[in-house]
């Protein structure tokens, strides 16, 4: 995982060294934070979205005319729960995903400085689930998999993303909502438990944007 995001940061410091050197007069480096929703569907189990925080950094540069480009590079914590039963009582286990995303968006800007749109890709580099050590051994409700063999999630998930940020030249809200058409769950069908396993993750992001 470290060698990801390593790999994850080292390619948003390239992508914003290139923008810098082809629209210096209108970079914005800006530093972000905010929360998320996590949701995980999937037939093979229950499982409920939960809330999750982000921080990164992003350059948005002039491209043509009232469009915008937009790197950025951010670190998040996803959560979400899952049905599971510690012997003959229902849980809800929590899953926490620490994960990197690194994103080109383009924007095309309704009011300078004010009000935009965004559009583009979006990838994720996740690391492995994790849960509470004494909720390990519980039966997955709809499964035959303990909670602690359904932590083994995808490394990788593209995201489709789509949002809208608003303020101010130096200080702007940004939403976000992207959906994952990668298959999140498609691990856990090399670990020989009979299930097709399938699961689309979507975020839902609120951010705070400073741009220097």
């Amino acid at each position: 995982m470290k060698k990801k995001l390593i790999f994850a940061a080292l390619s948003f410091y390239s992508l914003t060294i290139s923008a810098q050197q082809g629209y210096q007069d209108s970079n914005r480096i800006g530093i972000n934070g905010g929360i998320n929703q996590f949701t995980l569907t999937t037939k093979n189990f229950s499982a409920k979205p939960g809330m999750g925080w982000n921080a990164g950094l992003s350059n948005r540069g002039n491209y043509f005319n009232n469009f915008d480009m937009v790197f950025a590079l951010q670190f998040s914590e996803n959560n979400y729960t899952v049905s599971t039963l510690q012997g003959a009582i229902s849980k809800e286990v929590e899953y926490k995903i620490a994960s990197a995303q690194l994103s080109l968006l383009l924007s095309y800007e309704f009011v300078e400085d004010h009000l935009s749109m965004e559009l583009g890709p979006m990838v994720q580099v996740n690391g492995k689930a994790t849960i509470d050590e004494n909720d390990e051994a519980n039966i997955v409700i709809g499964t035959t998999a303990t909670a602690k063999e359904i932590t083994d999630i995808s490394n990788f998930s593209f995201y489709p993303t789509v949002g809208l940020t608003a303020g101010f030249t130096h200080l702007r809200i940004n939403v976000t909502y992207q959906y994952g058409v990668s298959n999140l769950l498609n691990n856990l069908n090399d670990q020989g438990f009979g299930d097709d396993f399938k699961g689309h993750a979507s975020i839902l992001t609120g951010n705070l944007i400073i741009y220097f």
